[in-house]
């Protein structure tokens, strides 16, 4: 999808060149090869492709072709059930700024509204910040969420109530990919801050295209954001570090106490079959050799010791779903 962005009008979908006439943002969502051919024709630019936006190194992702800027950093979606990472990049130019990503963000449906509710003329240079206001105010709306699930993963682990062997083993399992998925966010965040803050960074010290006083202060605004929330990613860092480690304690010490439980039992059997290997079945009297129901008592004797040790070991929780 190609669409144009113009101040005081909804977006419009481009598909020739007349439609981008007096855009001040042009969005690429997820392009077609013709829409990249439309786009490269409109701006008279290389469009980088998707291969070339998922480049990690610092001279891939941040350079100028002329007169225009490149720049490209992950970013993070979340959805309800999970998340994912997908490369974005800007193309900033003296007259419009061209954005190509390859899934919806919902920072970008923002700023569509703030462009279509805007009745002054919007510079590049705005419109390009004011993306990077609404990506960190998503970010920092994922942090602030993600805060709150380790609160509550916080109060599962420590909860002061004791489940039973099966409830705790099921905690603990479902704890271990509930603090694996945080500390994948965490970082997957983190990647997409690195990349903003190379992206504020550039903006600012790039003479290029020379920011007036008021969009310096709000590019200001938003690296000193960005580093805040580094900050707080660093701080969630260290406390899924925590509840992975005292998970694995908690898994250690159910480990321990079945251990433990298995122990005495064999133990107890230990003794008895120490006695039956030396003496056998050696006996001159011994009473069922001549019952009637010796064998069947015999069979259903050791069926009991196989069943009810099964019995036992499923009342403890111990043969529940793994």
């Amino acid at each position: 999808m190609f669409l144009a962005h113009h101040p005081g009008a909804p977006a419009r979908t481009v598909t020739t060149a007349a439609d981008a006439t007096g855009a001040a943002w042009l969005d690429l969502l997820d392009p077609t090869t013709d829409e990249e051919a439309l786009a490269a024709r409109i701006t008279g630019l290389r469009i980088p492709t998707r291969a070339q936006l998922d480049e990690i190194e610092s001279s891939s992702r941040l350079f100028m072709e002329g007169d225009a800027v490149y720049l490209s950093t992950p970013l993070v979606r979340k959805t309800p059930d999970d998340f994912f990472v997908s490369p974005v990049g800007f193309v900033l130019m003296r007259e419009r700024i061209l954005t190509i990503r390859y899934t919806g963000f919902s920072a970008f449906d923002v700023v569509a509204r703030q462009v279509a509710g805007q009745d002054a003329p919007l510079s590049a240079n705005e419109a390009g910040i004011m993306l990077l206001e609404a990506i960190v105010d998503r970010l920092a709306d994922i942090l602030e969420h993600l805060g709150q699930s380790l609160d509550g993963m916080s109060k599962d682990v420590f909860q002061s109530e004791t489940p039973s062997q099966a409830q705790a083993a099921n905690l603990l399992r479902n704890m271990l990919r509930r603090v694996g998925r945080s500390g994948d966010l965490s970082s997957s965040v983190r990647d997409s801050l690195l990349g903003l803050e190379r992206i504020s960074i550039f903006l600012g010290e790039s003479k290029r295209h020379d920011l007036s006083e008021r969009l310096q202060a709000r590019l200001g605004t938003v690296g000193r954001d960005i580093r805040s929330l580094n900050d707080f990613v660093s701080q969630t860092a260290n406390k899924v570090q925590f509840l992975l480690d005292a998970t694995l304690g908690f898994i250690s010490i159910e480990q321990n106490n079945g251990m433990k439980i298995l122990t005495v039992v064999s133990f107890i059997g230990v003794a008895p079959t120490l006695v039956a290997g030396i003496y056998g079945m050696n006996f001159h009297d011994i009473p069922e050799l001549n019952w009637k129901y010796g064998y069947w008592y015999s069979l259903i004797l050791m069926a009991a010791t196989v069943v009810l040790p099964l019995l036992w070991f499923w009342r403890r929780g111990w043969l529940g779903k793994q």
